[in-house]
């Protein structure tokens, strides 16, 4: 399939809701998605990607928000959702990808994501742990991952303070 990637605009936040509805076994995701984009601490214009079939509604759906480890600005990556009829079609792997592009072009260095051990790293996530990253929750390692645009430029270590809708 070959997924058309753009940012969110006004007129997709009522079916990026319906995605995250549907993808996930209750609201709480698309809630977030919601108090994240109502947060101007958390909601970065430009970060938030759907991916849609030609001629087709948003199947695919990715979020980076405004996170911090120690000091340091970084993104946190997630909630990210595909509608059930659609996943394991690309159309999550199209919009992260597209999302990442834009923060790499926004002169974004450090994107933090809790998910899928085996998912993530084909992105060139790795350990955070690997970068003195740690959250500030218990989870196991290999859950935790990070990646750096640019390898040369300084990474901050510490713990990762999300945005407030993390509610952690």
């Amino acid at each position: 399939m070959n997924w058309i990637t753009r940012p969110e605009t006004a007129a997709d936040v009522a079916q990026i809701r319906e995605v995250n509805l549907a993808a996930f076994p209750t609201s709480h995701e698309a809630e977030l998605v919601e108090a994240l984009r109502a947060d101007p601490q958390a909601w970065i214009p430009g970060l938030s990607w759907v991916a849609q079939a030609p001629g087709g509604g948003i199947t695919g759906f990715a979020l980076l928000t405004r996170c911090h480890v120690g000091d340091s600005p970084a993104l946190a990556l997630g909630p990210c959702a595909v509608s059930p009829e659609h996943q394991r079609q690309g159309a999550g792997s199209a919009a992260i990808h597209a999302a990442l592009r834009a923060a790499r072009e926004q002169g974004e260095n450090l994107v933090l994501v809790l998910g899928h051990a085996e998912y993530y790293p084909r992105f060139g996530f790795t350990r955070a742990s690997g970068y003195a990253i740690r959250p500030p929750f218990e989870v196991e390692d290999q859950y935790m991952m990070a990646l750096a645009f640019d390898p040369a430029l300084p990474v901050p270590a510490g713990t990762i303070r999300y945005a407030a809708a993390f509610g952690v």
